[in-house]
Order: C-alpha cells, then sequence, then structure tokens
C-alpha cells in the first residue's frame, strides 16, 4: 500500500490526498508534524529520495533558521531535519521499496492504479 507524508495544514498535500482518493488509491497518511519524523524515518526517506531533493530551502522554515543552523546543515543534515520536519519537501509519496515521489502538480498521479 502506498504511503503519503504530509503536513496536513499543507495545500498542496491536500491537494494530492484528494487526487489519490478520486482515483480510488488506497494509501496510508503519515502526518511529519503529527505522527513524528524519527532518525528510522528520515533515513528511510533519503534511502530514496537525494537529501537536495527532499529539502525545501525556499520555505519559511528555513528562512527562520539561524545562520549557524544554516552553516551547520550540509554537514549534519539529520538532526535538524528531525527537529523542523517542515523542511521535508511535501508531500512525498512512497510508491514502492524503491521509489517514491516528492511534491505534487495536477497529473503526478495519473499513472498510478487504485
Amino acid at each position: 500500500m502506498l504511503t503519503l507524508y504530509v503536513i496536513n495544514t499543507c495545500d498542496t498535500c491536500r491537494k494530492a490526498r484528494k487526487a489519490l482518493e478520486e482515483r480510488g488509491i488506497a494509501f496510508n497518511t503519515h502526518d511529519l508534524r503529527k505522527d513524528g519524523l524519527s532518525a528510522d524515518l528520515l533515513a528511510h526517506i533519503l534511502a530514496r529520495v537525494p537529501l537536495e531533493d527532499a529539502v525545501n530551502k525556499r520555505s519559511k522554515t528555513w528562512r527562520d533558521l539561524s545562520q549557524e543552523e544554516k552553516d551547520t546543515f550540509d554537514a549534519a543534515p539529520q538532526p535538524l531535519l528531525i527537529k523542523y520536519p517542515t523542511l521535508l519537501k511535501r508531500p512525498l509519496l512512497e510508491v514502492d521499496d524503491k521509489t517514491m515521489l516528492v511534491g505534487y502538480r495536477d497529473g503526478d498521479y495519473d499513472t498510478l492504479n487504485g
């Protein structure tokens, strides 16, 4: 079964969820803020998505980081990502053991089967 990693207040995550529901595709939802982002889950995500594709450096969360946090991010990103899960681009849709789709635009899920 697919897993959709979201932040419930994210508009793009709501659109992705609606797209899956309209296609009749079963999926589990994991709210990165409410359900948490553990070190194991982060490692699971980063094994499927390169760090540079997974992190949203245009986000408000990134802009609000201290300069020291930004300067140390590339050397040790995991602690900051766990502390601030909203640094991850979202939604993240885990399709299978190797594939995770990052973000959502209309039509992105059209090839998925329900």
